[in-house]
């Protein structure tokens, strides 16, 4: 059974940076696409960006530029360097990785606040 970990969310002030991380576990096999969401308080969850085994990224219109996904194939891991965070970037974060048979997982999620 695949698992997902995620770390590094927590309160920062605008402006500031937090890294988040996922380690997915239980797998021998390296996973294809893995991706970042969010969800806000009485939103629906949202894509934020997402990175295939190859490298290839993708970003929500909302974070380009200020946001970077990144992968280390060989530990299933994968990261998410947030910058010149907002408030309105405050969500819980929920990490997804996807088998190569197509199979979606998620983690628990991490929350991340950003005060004004």
């Amino acid at each position: 059974q695949v698992q997902l970990v995620e770390s590094g969310g927590g309160l920062v002030q605008a402006g500031g940076s937090l890294r988040l991380s996922c380690a997915a576990s239980g797998s021998p096999f390296s996973m294809n696409t893995m991706a970042w969401y969010r969800q806000a308080p009485g939103k629906q969850r949202e894509s934020v960006a997402s990175i295939t085994s190859g490298g290839t990224t993708d970003y929500a219109d909302s974070v380009k530029g200020r946001f970077t996904i990144s992968r280390v194939n060989a530990k299933n891991t994968v990261y998410l360097q947030m910058n010149s965070l907002k408030p309105e970037d405050t969500a819980v974060y929920y990490c997804k990785a996807r088998t190569w048979r197509g199979t979606d997982y998620w983690g628990q999620g991490t929350q991340v606040f950003v005060s004004s």
